[in-house]
């Protein structure tokens, strides 16, 4: 296989990229300077090694805890439970949230093998069991059948707690991911959220 093949097909790998996309992509790097392509190397070799998951809310960020936990100005009363790292961007895109957040890992999905045991539920308990000062779980699971299975299981979880559970509101699109939400979607969601369990 050739450099040109090889390159296509890692390119090819990443998620949205087709194979004449990861072409087009493989030419334009070798139209520009040598200091192009080795600037875009240095730059995911340098996100591979300095990027880590915080150990408080799990979102990736280059400094345990992440700046969004370590902000004094974060109310700290509020928690938003994400899927996943890039929920977090995109609500924070919106520019309405001052909360804090929690990143799962991932959703309930029986039908791939994902159970409860393999997300960050247990560290959730954790942190709103522990004094924090938490009153408000606010799940911002996708709104798809597994995020809904995944918000439905977290309100049984945290009901113990005495934490109040509210769900975002479903301006999303049923299907969609929060990665690709506009911002003003997002911040009428998160205003307009209710309590789990009602209809």
């Amino acid at each position: 296989m050739s450099a040109i093949d090889d390159l296509v097909t890692e390119l090819a790998r990443l998620p949205g990229i087709g194979s004449k996309t990861a072409q087009r992509l493989a030419f334009h790097l070798l139209k520009e300077p040598a200091e192009a392509a080795e600037r875009l190397a240095q730059a995911i070799r340098r996100v591979r090694s300095q990027v880590m998951a915080c150990g408080t809310c799990g979102n990736l960020a280059d400094e345990d805890p992440c700046a969004i936990c370590r902000d004094p100005r974060r109310d700290a009363t509020l928690l938003c439970v994400v899927e996943e790292a890039k929920d977090v961007a995109a609500i924070e895109r919106a520019g309405r949230y001052r909360g804090r957040y929690h990143v799962l890992g991932g959703r309930v999905s029986p039908l791939d093998g994902v159970g409860p045991e393999a997300l960050r539920v247990g560290p959730l308990v954790e942190r709103v069991r522990n004094g924090s000062g938490v009153r408000e779980v606010i799940v911002a699971t996708n709104p798809s059948m597994e995020g809904e299975v995944t918000a439905t299981y977290l309100q049984q979880v945290l009901r113990p707690t005495g934490v109040r559970v509210t769900r975002i509101a479903r301006g999303l699109p049923v299907g969609g991911d929060l990665e690709y939400a506009d911002g003003v979607t997002i911040a009428q969601a998160l205003a307009a959220r209710r309590e789990m369990g009602e209809e």
